[in-house]
């Protein structure tokens, strides 16, 4: 799976979220940011990126480092 199919998975999931993903191969770093994570834990706001990806991680990507903001939160 590249950086492209995981933005696009998310993008899907999360529609309007803004999306940048890097990576090389199966260790990917994402950074997701969605007025959808109003009001919601960072485990959930996780929860919600992982579901998008679905059973990526059952062998294309091993490691996915998440940052998970609001709006609000990418501005300040």
């Amino acid at each position: 799976m590249t950086a492209d199919e995981i933005r696009e998975r998310i993008e899907q999931a999360l529609p309007g979220a803004r999306v940048e993903v890097s990576g090389d191969g199966d260790h990917f770093e994402a950074t997701v940011v969605s007025e959808r994570f109003e009001g919601m834990t960072p485990v959930k706001r996780h929860q919600a990126v992982y579901a998008a990806l679905g059973d990526a991680f059952s062998g294309a990507i091993h490691a996915l480092s998440l940052r998970t903001l609001t709006p609000a939160e990418a501005e300040g």
